[in-house]
C-alpha cells in the first residue's frame, strides 16, 4: 500500500468527508449494534484504526470503552481532538503500530482496510494480531463482493472482498471469525459486510 498516496487522497477531501461521515448518527444503526455487541464489553484499550473524524472512537467511549483513535490524516486527527477533547487521538499507521505486543483488548477497523491491495492485507492483519491480547476482538467493516477486485472509490482505489475469503485471511493471521453480517447494496450504497473475530491463544 502506498500510504502517502492514501494520506494525500483523504487530505484533499477531509472537510467534505467530515461533513458527510463525521458523526455516529451518520452510521447505520445495524453497524453500530454490531460494533457495540463485540467491543463494548472489552476491558482494556480498544484501538479505532483509521478513525477518521473520530466519531466511532467517541461513540465507543460513550459506552464506557477505553477507545483510542489512530489515523494517517492530520486533518482528521485535528478535527477529532477538537470535536472530542476528552478522547485520545494520534497520527499513525495501522501497518506499524506504536503499541507493545499483546497490549490491546480490541481493534475496530471500519473501512480502513479497503484500500489495501490483496497482497498487503496479510502483513497488516499480522500487525493487528501482534498487538491484540489472546481472546481480544477485531471488528472489521468492508465492501462485499463475489470476488476480490478493485474499483474506483470516490477517494482512492478500493477493494471488494467475499466474506468467506476475508474470514480466511483473518484465520491466517490468527483470528477466528465469530460473527459476520452482510447488507446488500441499495442503489446509493455498495454491498457491505462486517466481521467480528477473536484472536487465538498464544
Amino acid at each position: 500500500m502506498n500510504v502517502e498516496h492514501v494520506r494525500r487522497a483523504y487530505t484533499s477531501v477531509a472537510d467534505l468527508y467530515i461533513r458527510l461521515f463525521g458523526t455516529s448518527q451518520q452510521v447505520h444503526v445495524d453497524d453500530l449494534a454490531f460494533i457495540g455487541r463485540h467491543l463494548s464489553s472489552r476491558s482494556g484499550t480498544v484501538l479505532d484504526l483509521g478513525c477518521g473524524p473520530g466519531h466511532l472512537t467517541d461513540w465507543l467511549r460513550s459506552l464506557g470503552v477505553d477507545a483510542q483513535g489512530i489515523d494517517l490524516v492530520p486533518e482528521f486527527v485535528a478535527h477529532a481532538r477538537a470535536a472530542h477533547p476528552d478522547g485520545r487521538y494520534q497520527l499513525g499507521s495501522m501497518a506499524k503500530l506504536d503499541m507493545a505486543d499483546r497490549s490491546v483488548a480490541g481493534i475496530l477497523s471500519w473501512y480502513s482496510l479497503i484500500h489495501l491491495p490483496p497482497q498487503d492485507l496479510g502483513g497488516v492483519l499480522d500487525e493487528f494480531r501482534r498487538v491484540t491480547t489472546p481472546a481480544g476482538t477485531l471488528v472489521v467493516g468492508f465492501f462485499d463482493g463475489d470476488e476480490v477486485d478493485a474499483f474506483d472509490h470516490k477517494v482512492v482505489t478500493a477493494y471488494r472482498w467475499p466474506v468467506d475469503e476475508f474470514s480466511e485471511r483473518l484465520a491466517r493471521a490468527g483470528f477466528t471469525t465469530v460473527e459476520h453480517r452482510r447488507r446488500p447494496g441499495d442503489g446509493t450504497h455498495r454491498p457491505h459486510a462486517m466481521i467480528a473475530a477473536v484472536a487465538a491463544d498464544g
